[in-house]
């Protein structure tokens, strides 16, 4: 089984037990139980494959909150030449990691 949700303004494709890195969820903490309603394809084990407009409703995908954090700092480095305009500043977006459970049709 397959399936295509939308979390966070991305698209990720998952698979049952599948392990993976999303955008910060408000108030889930480590061991909640997540629901993904936004489920814009699915595919079955038979192939048979479903596309929703622009989700599908009958499809949700339940998932457990396994660990938050912050990634590695990226630096943003804005410069103006011949000004000595200059700016640096680091950047650590916070992310959820998830383990997908179950597919439910």
């Amino acid at each position: 089984m397959l399936a295509v949700i939308e979390t966070g303004g991305k698209q990720y494709l998952i698979s049952p037990q599948q392990k993976l890195t999303i955008e910060k969820i408000k108030d889930v903490k480590e061991g909640d139980k997540i629901t993904f309603d936004k489920v814009l394809l699915f595919c079955d084990d038979k192939g048979k494959i479903e596309i929703g407009k622009p989700y599908l409703k009958d499809v949700v995908i339940e998932a457990i909150a396994e660990e938050t954090g912050r990634a590695k700092k990226k630096i943003v480095f804005r410069y103006h030449n011949k000004t000595r305009y200059k700016k640096k500043k680091g950047h650590r977006q916070p992310y959820l990691k998830v383990k997908v459970s179950s597919i439910k049709k």
